[in-house]
């Protein structure tokens, strides 16, 4: 095993069976004892969960939410396209292996089933479902050494094929750096799954500095660029991306997705820590 996968798989390992945690309390929507809120009556939903006295009161069907007391299907969902093969201090790509990690083996910790994918044009199982430490391991070695470079993003057939494919209701966790955000819709699959984000950024890529005469290359489609990267160059791309951002946070919180940015200079369990709580 690589010396820096068994260092990420260590320190995770330790991070989560040290750190005390209570009984599974996860925000997944579902049959079970604690009423979360009451909810107007859509097409398809169950009938017994109706709640006849308001419904009569207001005039409409309104059904009971719970919050789930049943144990978790959780599905770890890695974005690997070439621009996570980047980074100034730790690469994207092994902060995402990390933060797969920590969640797999928070998962064995209280109990829970995992599965995990790799998405980039289309998914690809990773591990099947599984409560063993192995499968961590596993699925872990095959994010640190996914060859990522090439390999081009398409959110549409992550969505949709996630969709089809998870059928019994899930926790869902999408973990990339989401610079497309205008290609993202989250908007069905959040109705069937609970859907968690969490970006994986560089620092340097959102304070890029004026660089002067720069070569680089685009590590999705190989296109190559030379040329002189000034001040005004800079502006218009901070401009861009914090256009992305706000489309990408807006859409979040209008399908209600919980989400966090970590950089890869961060500690990403104690950021993953308040993101669950």
């Amino acid at each position: 095993m690589n010396a820096k996968l068994k260092k990420i798989l260590i320190k995770s390992k330790k991070e989560v069976f040290s750190e005390i945690v209570g009984n599974n309390s996860s925000k997944l929507k579902g049959e079970g004892y604690d009423f979360l809120e009451l909810k107007e009556y859509e097409y398809g939903e169950d009938v017994k969960n109706i709640d006849w006295v308001i419904s009569a009161k207001l005039q409409k069907p309104y059904v009971k939410v719970f919050h789930a007391q049943k144990e978790l299907n959780i599905n770890i969902v890695p974005i690997l396209n070439g621009s996570v093969y980047f980074g100034t201090d730790v690469f994207k790509q092994d902060l995402i292996c990390e933060i797969s990690s920590i969640l797999a083996f928070s998962a064995i910790k209280q109990g829970d089933t995992f599965s995990s994918y790799i998405a980039n044009n289309n998914i690809e199982v990773c591990t099947k479902k599984s409560k063993k430490n192995f499968s961590a391991n596993r699925m872990a070695e095959n994010i640190f050494n996914y060859k990522s470079v090439g390999k081009k993003c398409d959110y549409k057939a992550i969505c949709n094929q996630l969709f089809s494919h998870l059928k019994r209701r899930s926790l869902i966790f999408l973990i990339g750096d989401f610079f497309d955000s205008s290609k993202i819709d989250l908007k069905l699959l959040s109705k069937k799954h609970e859907v968690v984000v969490i970006i994986v950024r560089d620092k340097f890529e959102e304070n890029l500095t004026t660089l002067g005469n720069v070569q680089l290359r685009d590590l999705e489609n190989g296109i190559e660029y030379k040329g002189i990267l000034d001040k005004t160059s800079i502006n218009e791309y901070k401009k861009l991306l914090k256009q992305n951002d706000h489309i990408l946070y807006e859409h979040l919180r209008k399908c209600n997705i919980n989400f966090i940015k970590i950089y890869t200079d961060e500690n990403p369990f104690s950021k993953l820590i308040r993101l669950m709580k």
